[in-house]
């Protein structure tokens, strides 16, 4: 008995002097990742519709070729090769398959050389559920999963997931890592107030290298906005402003 009731009291003890860690929101939370898809719209696609975007695509003259779907997969770059090649795997036939091959040859350069009638291509393989979910796959698998798994082990909330998240999808990965690597320099991760204002700093100077990025609305009147406010976990309503642009999630 006496060994009973010993084994009940250290379990009572640890249930009471052992507290859970506080849980963060995290950004794979599907309203929050909603949240998210139409914040980046705001800045990709002036619009919040992020859904609407799978058929987007034109040449925004920055250096990176066709810009398309719904955050931008590049000709330049090689996501979008990645993403046609992922496509055509699941769906062998489709529109997008036969430029594979100018898709190999024109990475890594702003050129549309044999993409004659690209576009037009692009615009009816988006009406495919196939090739949306080719879009949503490769943006999680390149950008959104690893950009949040980043800021977790940081221990970063919702806004500083989304910050990560939104500089993968503009510099990539890597310069994702080169912001971040910028911004402990100067603050750590414990102070998650001083660590994110470091780093939207650092983001915003990465930003203003590259012509077409001057414009950083997309931080300094959106992501910092809501830091200014302290609303780090992105608690509803949000207001923000892109390009001059109001948007608001109720």
């Amino acid at each position: 008995m006496r060994l009973a009731a010993a084994a009940l009291v250290l379990l009572l003890a640890g249930c009471t002097t052992t507290a859970p860690a506080e849980a963060r929101s995290s950004l794979s939370d599907p309203a929050l990742k909603d949240i998210a898809m139409q914040l980046v719209s705001s800045a990709e696609n002036s619009s919040l519709d992020w859904r609407a975007q799978y058929s987007y695509i034109e040449d925004i003259g920055d250096g990176r070729g066709y810009t398309a779907g719904i955050i931008g997969f590049c000709s330049g770059t090689g996501d979008m090769l990645e993403l046609v090649h992922a496509y055509t795997a699941a769906v062998p036939e489709n529109p997008l398959a036969p430029y594979l091959p100018a898709l190999e040859a024109v990475n890594g350069s702003d050129s549309h050389e044999g993409l004659d009638g690209f576009v037009e291509a692009w615009r009816l393989a988006a009406d495919d559920p196939a090739f949306q979910t080719a879009q949503d796959d490769e943006r999680d698998a390149v950008y959104f999963d690893p950009a949040v798994a980043l800021a977790e082990s940081d221990g970063l909330g919702a806004l500083g997931q989304f910050a990560y998240y939104d500089a993968a999808v503009m510099h990539g990965y890597e310069g994702l890592e080169e912001i971040r690597d910028t911004a402990l320099a100067v603050a750590s991760t414990d102070d998650e107030v001083a660590y994110l204002g470091a780093f939207l700093v650092a983001r915003e100077a990465e930003m203003r290298t590259e012509e077409a990025h001057q414009d950083t609305t997309r931080v300094s009147t959106a992501q910092r906005d809501f830091l200014d406010a302290g609303n780090l976990d992105l608690d509803l309503p949000l207001s923000w402003h892109v390009y001059g642009d109001p948007y608001t999630i109720d």
